[in-house]
């Protein structure tokens, strides 16, 4: 769901908020009461699409290499309504560290700030649907009652997700983004932003394939001093071994939203999955709906990244 927008707080933005999105999972207007710090660092991404990853690997060079770092606890997902609001807006208030959260909000629909630093990774379409079929069997009971109970339930409720992951993709496809939220607006959104001086655009393929480099990219986009003598085991400590097995440290608090804890969020990470499933005449019905929605050029930084 949609609506104007309303700022409270600071005027100066890096680029305008156009529009408010609120459903079963996201409150837009959280971010209209954030106080931001200039050197703040916003991690977006639609969803499964390497959300926890860039924030281990944020989290990397905020706490030089550390062991155990909580980042998605101390990196939170702003717009997410069932947490409590102004406990997490205390919580960043009283961080003494460079701040950094999530978001998987269209770039049009969340507040910004000048100094702050946009960091975006993108994900074929596909894939990202794959790993988020999966995470949405991971829901528990607590979960679904969270979202669906917690008052301020704009639109409908979060539903189950079926057994049939064809028929879930048609639906994800068709709904744009459904039963989550929309997916070609958010990749447009920030692809429109790839020259902007605060944004950096990331995409999960290149993560894959050069880790090492593309933490060096962010780090010097975020302006840190690349310690050589930390920095391989700054590598190895967000590589997806290393994720997965101390996947519970990453959030200590899954246990009850999801079965299998942090763990259900840092899954395979495997890609290309969805070629064993979908039939020709699917592929071409996605590949028209990119055609349609994105630009040539985005269409294929989508699929294979910036160096595919």
């Amino acid at each position: 769901m949609t609506d104007p927008v309303t700022v409270v707080g600071e005027t100066e933005t890096a680029w305008p908020k156009t529009t408010e999105f609120q459903n079963h999972h996201m409150d837009s207007t959280r971010w209209n009461r954030f106080r931001f710090r200039d050197d703040d660092i916003v991690i977006g991404t639609w969803a499964k699409s390497g959300t926890t990853w860039l924030q281990q690997i944020v989290g990397q060079f905020v706490f030089d290499g550390a062991e155990g770092v909580p980042v998605m606890e101390l990196g939170p997902w702003l717009e997410y309504r069932i947490l409590p609001e102004q406990k997490l807006h205390e919580m960043l208030e009283a961080q003494t560290h460079r701040r950094f959260l999530k978001t998987h909000l269209d770039a049009n629909t969340l507040r910004t700030a000048p100094g702050v630093r946009y960091i975006y990774c993108a994900r074929d379409g596909r894939d990202a649907l794959w790993s988020w079929f999966e995470h949405h069997h991971a829901y528990t009971d607590v979960a679904y009652a969270a979202l669906n109970e917690t008052p301020g339930l704009v639109g409908d409720p979060f539903p189950r997700p079926g057994d049939d992951l064809v028929r879930y993709f048609h639906a994800w496809l068709d709904g744009d983004g459904y039963p989550a939220w929309p997916f070609f607006s958010n990749i447009r959104s920030w692809w429109e932003l790839r020259d902007h001086p605060q944004v950096l655009l990331l995409h999960f393929n290149d993560l894959k394939a050069d880790l090492d480099g593309q933490m060096r990219r962010i780090g010097e986009y975020l302006g840190f001093n690349i310690d050589e003598s930390l920095f391989p085991e700054m590598v190895r400590h967000c590589s997806f071994d290393y994720m997965k097995m101390h996947a519970d440290t990453l959030n200590s608090r899954l246990g009850k939203m999801f079965a299998g804890g942090g763990k259900s969020l840092i899954n395979k990470g495997v890609n290309d999955r969805w070629r064993d499933t979908l039939s020709a005449a699917d592929i071409e019905k996605y590949n028209a709906r990119v055609a349609a929605e994105l630009s040539p050029e985005c269409a294929h930084w989508l699929a294979h990244g910036a160096d595919g």
